[in-house]
């Protein structure tokens, strides 16, 4: 049963975290990062997609500093707020929350795999290049990719991109990644926007979505 739970940063906050155990046959655990509006009912319905697959899954709430329980619509105001917040939070503070996360999934000594959108994927493709014993992680439209593509993964880690995407240039992304990483897979995704995987109507795109979703499995379940 999906439950929220309190967990300490490396700074000592305690922050909470939506969780939900994985089915069996058990996998290893999933550590799932918030799109900027934080952990709306899209995120929670991710970690309960990831509960099914068999991962025991948990989205950290990386804003609880600013704002217990902060949620936004998916609306102007909605993305000025949750823009406010991802610009107040360091980075390295997130992934500081996203370590307590992945020391909390490694308690049964399973593999630990990220996976995030949006502001999420910024900070997965951090996951992967900063953060030891994450086991793979697959990055869905940061916008700061582009700008650490030079840091280098320590884990299999996969980039998913929507080819109308307004705020992100996929083919700058996937050149500088290239430059640096040859090995790494960059997917763009045809006739997908920004968000693609949130289902709400104006960005969800299930054809993306299911095949992105796809790959990603198959990276975990193989890492």
């Amino acid at each position: 049963m999906a439950e929220t739970i309190t967990l300490a940063g490396a700074d000592g906050f305690e922050f909470s975290a939506y969780h939900e155990p994985a089915f069996t046959p058990r996998k290893g655990g999933v550590i799932v990062i918030q799109e900027i509006f934080g952990i709306d009912r899209h995120v929670r319905a991710d970690v309960s997609r990831w509960a099914k697959m068999g991962y025991e899954a948990l989205a950290p709430a990386l804003f609880d500093r600013l704002q217990r329980d902060f949620h936004a619509e998916h609306d102007d105001a909605g993305i000025k707020a949750g823009l406010e917040k991802a610009r107040a939070t360091p980075l390295e503070q997130a992934l500081g929350d996203i370590a307590a996360c992945r020391d909390f999934l490694q308690r049964h000594g399973e593999k630990v795999c990220v996976v995030g959108y949006c502001y999420g994927g910024s900070l997965t493709w951090l996951s992967a290049t900063r953060l030891p014993g994450v086991a793979a992680a697959s990055s869905y439209y940061g916008s700061l990719v582009k700008s650490f593509a030079a840091e280098t993964p320590k884990c299999p880690t996969i980039v998913h991109l929507g080819r109308t995407d307004p705020g992100i240039d996929a083919d700058e992304v996937e050149t500088a990644i290239r430059q640096h990483h040859p090995d790494v897979p960059v997917h763009i995704y045809e006739g997908a926007g920004h968000g693609f995987n949130n289902e709400s109507p104006e960005r969800y795109n299930a054809e993306a979505a299911d095949l992105a979703r796809h790959r990603t499995l198959e990276l975990f379940d193989n890492a």
